[in-house]
Parts: C-alpha cells; sequence; structure tokens
C-alpha cells in the first residue's frame, strides 16, 4: 500500500508539472515571448552555467524582448507559485541565474540592450541585458563613463544590484552608487519606476539585493567624465617567501590609510609559487590623474618590497585601461563568445576599522605558502582596495541603500579552478578554500565585523551567510520582500 501511494503521488507530481508547462507554453506564447524549454534541441546550451561545478535544469528559459514581456513572464509564473529568476549576464558563481536549483522559469534579459546616454544631465538609461563592456564602449563613445568591474562580460543586472567594484570606484563609488532610478518588475508582474521620491523602499532594497526583491530591466546611472587619461602598472613577483609576503600584504594596509588619491585603483594577487614557502606577488592598479605622478604615489608602498621580477607601466586614454585589465577577453562582448570555467569561489571583505592583524596575516601568508603550493586546483587570492583614504565607497551612509559593508578596506576575493578548468571539481578544493578564510578569520578578534560579497557568491557559508552578506539590512530587507514579494516568487540560494 505505501508502494502504491508513493507511486500515485509520483504520478499526480508529473501530471501537475506537465500541466503547469503547457499552461506556461500556452501563456508565454500569447504574449509573444520567445522561450526555449526542456524538450528543445538548444536547451542545453541555453542552460549552461557560467560555473560549470553547476549542472541546473530550469523548466523554461524565456527571452522576453520588453518590459510588458518581462511583465508576462513573470506573472506566468507567479501564478503557478514557479520560481522565477532573472538572468543577466550569467555570470553568477552558483548558478542562480538559473535558479541555483532546478525547475526555475528564467527570464533572460540578452535582448533588453538599449543604451541612451543623456548630455543634459550626464545621466544614462541602461537596460539589464547589457554586459560590462557593452556599456563601457557605449559610454566612452560619449566621452562617459561608470565605475564597473573588469571583466566585460558580466552582466549590468546583477553587478549594479549586488555592489559593482572597479579600479575608479575609490573615486567614484560601486556601480550601484551611480543608481538614481529604476524600472522594476514586482512579483506579481507589475512594473513599477523606483528612486529616491517613487518606492523609495523598493529604490533602497534593489541597491544591494535587487535580485531578491524584483526584476529590474533597467536603471538610470549617474555618469561620470571618461579621465582624460589612464595609467594602468602591473608590478609581479614570481616568488616571495612567506615573510616578504607577509609584510607586503601589512605594507598595503598601512599604506592604504595615508593620503593616496582617489584616482588611484589597486589590488594585490597571490598564487601557487615555485616551491613549499612561495608565493606568486602581484601589485596591479591604475591611476586616473597626471601620469607623471604615479611613480611618487606609489613609492612609499614598493619601498617594502624587493625588486620585482617586471614590471609594466602603460599610459592611454580610459578605454584602454578598460581594455588592459578586460584582457585577455575583448571589451566588445559581440567579437568572440564567453567563456566558461570549473570553480569554487569565497570572499571575506575586512572591517577598515579593525584591519587584519598582524597573526591573521601570517597565517593567512603561511596557508597560501603551504598549503597552497600542494593543493591540486588552479587558485588566485585578491585583495582589492575599496577603502583607504578618499575612498568615495565608504564615504556613502551605510543606510542609504542595501549594501551593507561601507566600513571596508579590502574585499578579498579566493577563486580555485578545477586543474583543467573543466568538471568535475575536485572535493578537496572546497576544504582547501575554507581553510584559507579560517586562516584568517580564527586569528581574529571573535567580534571581527567582517562581511562577504554577493558578487562573489558562495552556497557553502550556511547559516552565517545572511549576516556576511546583509548584514544589519536583513530586517528590513524582510519586510520589504514580505511586501512586495509574498509568495516568494524571486527565490534562490543565499537570497533574501
Amino acid at each position: 500500500m505505501v508502494l502504491l501511494s508513493l507511486l500515485n503521488i509520483a504520478a499526480l507530481s508529473t501530471c501537475a508539472a506537465a500541466q503547469n508547462l503547457t499552461v506556461l507554453q500556452q501563456t508565454l506564447s500569447a504574449h509573444g515571448v520567445s522561450a526555449v524549454y526542456q524538450k528543445d534541441k538548444n536547451y542545453t546550451t541555453v542552460s549552461q552555467a557560467y560555473n560549470r561545478r553547476f549542472t541546473i535544469s530550469p523548466l523554461a528559459v524565456a527571452f522576453p524582448t520588453s518590459v510588458a514581456q518581462v511583465s508576462s513572464v513573470v506573472a506566468a509564473g507567479a501564478a503557478q507559485n514557479l520560481e522565477v529568476v532573472a538572468r543577466s549576464g550569467g555570470h553568477s558563481y552558483i548558478a542562480n541565474g538559473l535558479g541555483g536549483t532546478n525547475g526555475a522559469l528564467v527570464v533572460d534579459l540578452s535582448k533588453l540592450k538599449a543604451i541612451t546616454v543623456r548630455p543634459s544631465n550626464n545621466t544614462a538609461l541602461i537596460e539589464s541585458g547589457n554586459r560590462l563592456g557593452d556599456v563601457a564602449l557605449a559610454l566612452n563613445a560619449a566621452g562617459r563613463a561608470l565605475p564597473h568591474g573588469t571583466c566585460s562580460y558580466v552582466g549590468i543586472g546583477g553587478h549594479s544590484g549586488y555592489g559593482g567594484f572597479g579600479f575608479t570606484s575609490r573615486a567614484w563609488g560601486l556601480t550601484l552608487d551611480t543608481v538614481k532610478s529604476a524600472t522594476v518588475v514586482l512579483a506579481n508582474g507589475t512594473v513599477v519606476a523606483a528612486s529616491a521620491n517613487v518606492n523609495p523602499d523598493i529604490f533602497w532594497a534593489i541597491r544591494g539585493a535587487s535580485p531578491s526583491v524584483g526584476i529590474v530591466t533597467s536603471i538610470e546611472v549617474q555618469t561620470f567624465k571618461a579621465p582624460a587619461s589612464a595609467t594602468v602598472f602591473q608590478y609581479s613577483w614570481n616568488s616571495l617567501s612567506i615573510a616578504a609576503a607577509s609584510t607586503a600584504i601589512a605594507a598595503f594596509q598601512t599604506y592604504a590609510t595615508t593620503k593616496i588619491p582617489a584616482e588611484l585603483g589597486a589590488e594585490l594577487t597571490l598564487s601557487k609559487g615555485p616551491s613549499s614557502g612561495k608565493v606568486a606577488f602581484v601589485f596591479t592598479g591604475a591611476y586616473y590623474g597626471n601620469s607623471v605622478a604615479l611613480n611618487t604615489i606609489i613609492a612609499p608602498y614598493l619601498k617594502n618590497l624587493p625588486k620585482p621580477t617586471s614590471n609594466n607601466t602603460k599610459v592611454g586614454t580610459y578605454i584602454n585601461s578598460v581594455s588592459f585589465f578586460a584582457g585577455p577577453q575583448p571589451v566588445n562582448t559581440a567579437s568572440a563568445p564567453d567563456v566558461s570555467d570549473t570553480f569554487y569561489t569565497k570572499s571575506l571583505m575586512t572591517p577598515q576599522s579593525a584591519p587584519m592583524s598582524t597573526a591573521a596575516i601570517n597565517a593567512f601568508t603561511t596557508y597560501m605558502a603551504t598549503q597552497g603550493f600542494a593543493s591540486v586546483t588552479s587558485w588566485f587570492v585578491q585583495l582589492e582596495l575599496y577603502g583607504g583614504t578618499n575612498s568615495a565607497i565608504n564615504t556613502v551612509p551605510l543606510d542609504s541603500t542595501a549594501f551593507a559593508k561601507r566600513d571596508t578596506l579590502f574585499t578579498i576575493q579566493l577563486y580555485a579552478s578545477s586543474a583543467t578548468g573543466a568538471p568535475p571539481y575536485p572535493a578537496a578544493g572546497f576544504a582547501f578554500m575554507d581553510g584559507m578564510v579560517a586562516s584568517i578569520v580564527d586569528n581574529s578578534p571573535a567580534n571581527w565585523n567582517y562581511g562577504a560579497y554577493l558578487n562573489y557568491i558562495d552556497d557553502r557559508l550556511g547559516v552565517n551567510a545572511t549576516n556576511l552578506y546583509y548584514g544589519p539590512h536583513y530586517a528590513r530587507l524582510k519586510s520589504i520582500k514580505a511586501r512586495v514579494d509574498p509568495k516568494d516568487i524571486f527565490r534562490f540560494p543565499a537570497g533574501v
């Protein structure tokens, strides 16, 4: 009897799923929305995750061509209580653009690619199907620019919804800090405007947690004059000892608190060294002022390191710098296909008011130089300079947006790929990365107020994810979510 009951339940579930799919197909077709379903020949292609550690099977991938069509797709999904997710560039580290788990209705925004620059007030209206390279080229053609990340294939939707850091961010802030208004499709299909004066709670929430609140189909942003000159630099050391690398990291913390200009953006990158006890070390960045001043500006930091193995400094235009950091991929995303990888990523945002201790830095460097040398993964660590003197990121009042970590000195991205970049991902890679973060946290005060960055999202943080990602803003976000998405239609791992 039990077996028969289970079989009956399974049969009913199968029928319900089939009915849902039939109704969904009919509804989307009635609204003129193109979609790809599991039985279609191109389903495997359109449902492949950027991170090939994940194999996700969405119920369907819809390709709306207008805000009205996005609304109809969301309403169709909500009518059947489906999980509905937006995909902008598809670069979610845990495949949340495909739902993160099976069975989601994906709203692919790649057909919404309009960019309108408004010279009258130096704003731009950017639809969410654009990638960062598209945005950079369109704005640069008008002599304008935005703060944003270096990977040209990342979608502007998730990037601006969760943060958006780049080498101009110390001068201009995060991408989300430039957003003046947005068009948002809510969970019932309603299309609303959001700004400081219209739906201000939604406007607050989409700047730090937008995918949980609604589908942002376009943003109005305040642009900046493209710098007249951009000097990119890269100093490399093929092999630093634990002591030398620890000194270099500690010195970078100290250097950031000196009178460095807002126009300087920089990061440290560490990776596997040539032997156990060694790491490779790179100091990379850009200066968006007069190139003559750069050497004087970075000399106080470089004096803490031995002579570099190599150095490369290039003076050029702003768009030259965008191209340099995007490499080897092109800025023009229409010129070549996107790539994929098989990886696990963690992040750690260190508070400027409580920098990493000497013990934490030493343990961190020792771990990279020893366990890092033994690891079967291909890994790197980047310490991105968010804070420091004159940082625009940290001058924004904490509660003015949903972004939860304004008191940040470094955002550390810890990234480990499978050795070949293809599946499967080695099980040892998870423990290796967890241990790397633990080397810092376990050697820091118990009340150390660190965080994690949603654009480097991690699916293995467990119960601590809420605090690390959303911090003191989670309660307000939950309240807004309950009001605008009471059925939790926009649901995915690590969401609100």
